[in-house]
């Protein structure tokens, strides 16, 4: 059996679904791989470390023709879709609520596709959770790089001229990239705040040393999946008055609000925005689903009376490096639970929860 991966589009992607010190392990399992010529060569890793490890390099179409599992960072582009073929396997964060047309198209030629976005928070789920491993990535780098667009300095500094105060944070949004972004503002010196419409979060947040931001009268608003679901008209009303107030005294917003296939919902309003000090900044996450800023726009840079509003489209991008190692790592561990040691071949068993969920019908 044969597993195969081709280089994506760099110019929107610079992920890699396999790095070279995860070839021993599908060898391991007794698959043979297969990868496109110049297959991560922008990451600095050139096609001889795969071949070392065991991989094999051939022409693209070589790859998509032969492999019975393909697996990606994105979904394939309209051209490489048309070579698959019946029987074949594609593995890899296929967005199918936006792709949904792509994907009932793979699906007339009775190929099986499984999406790794739709995993369940179950615990045996944990090392193949591509959404943790990556959003603890963004939530770091959203830091670094607010950061370094904000004119002051961050932590406390007392010196001989006079003190500086440390830079106020808040954090919209307490999930991994949250939790994370907290944690890294935290060491870096600023005081932070943090809100989120799950209550089991606020814990979560004060061990880090955040502050949570309670709405009055708040019920917890998490699916039994851990994620967050949409807050009532009451709840937003509420939440807006209390982060207008808070807003007036903070030098740095960070989004990572998200609702797992839909729009992000827009939690700081222009008129939150207005009362926001010159040279603040928001920095949005969530902007390639709408933003959770009413002025976001993805990809750009907005300033509103010298506030930055900052549209990160694809931060791992940034990192793509790290981003690689850890979505490689969550793939073999995923693609390994597919596949029959035993008898050598891939395996449909929607018994099992995380292939039964993961599976795109």
């Amino acid at each position: 059996m044969i597993i195969g991966s081709i280089s994506e589009n760099i110019s929107f992607e610079k992920r890699v679904a396999l790095t070279p010190d995860i070839i021993k392990k599908y060898k391991s399992l007794g698959l043979d791989v297969y990868l496109s010529k110049d297959y991560a060569i922008h990451l600095g890793i050139a096609d001889e470390e795969y071949e070392e490890e065991g991989a094999s390099i051939l022409e693209k179409e070589e790859v998509l023709k032969k492999s019975n599992a393909i697996v990606q960072m994105n979904i394939l582009s309209d051209e490489n879709l048309d070579k698959l073929s019946e029987g074949q396997i594609l593995i890899g964060v296929l967005n199918p609520y936006s792709n949904k047309k792509k994907l009932e198209l793979i699906s007339t030629k009775k190929v099986k596709c499984f999406s790794l976005e739709l995993l369940p928070r179950i615990t045996r789920a944990q090392s193949m959770d591509i959404l943790s491993s990556q959003a603890n990535l963004a939530g770091y780098k959203a830091v670094i790089d607010s950061f370094s667009h904000f004119q002051k300095a961050i932590p406390m500094m007392m010196t001989a001229a006079g003190t500086i105060s440390a830079a106020k944070v808040l954090i919209v949004g307490a999930g991994v990239a949250g939790l994370q972004a907290i944690a890294t503002a935290k060491r870096m010196g600023a005081i932070v705040f943090a809100t989120d419409v799950r209550l089991a979060s606020k814990e979560q947040v004060e061990s880090l040393g955040g502050k949570f931001l309670i709405v009055e009268g708040a019920e917890n608003l998490e699916t039994e999946g851990g994620y967050a679901k949409e807050a009532s008209d009451e709840f937003k009303i509420k939440q807006e008055e209390l982060l207008k107030e808070t807003l007036k005294k903070i030098d740095i917003v960070i989004c990572t609000a998200l609702i797992p296939g839909k729009k992000a919902p827009i939690i700081i309003k222009k008129d939150m925005i207005d009362v926001m000090s010159n040279g603040s900044v928001i920095y949005d996450l969530a902007a390639s689903q709408g933003g959770n800023s009413e002025l976001t726009k993805a990809g750009e840079i907005i300033d509103n009376n010298g506030v930055k509003i900052m549209g990160e489209v694809n931060i791992l991008n940034k990192l793509p490096i790290s981003a690689s190692n850890l979505y490689a790592k969550n793939l073999f561990n995923f693609t390994s639970n597919l596949f029959n040691k035993d008898k050598k071949y891939f395996e449909f068993n929607l018994e099992d929860e995380i292939i039964e969920k993961t599976m795109v019908k």
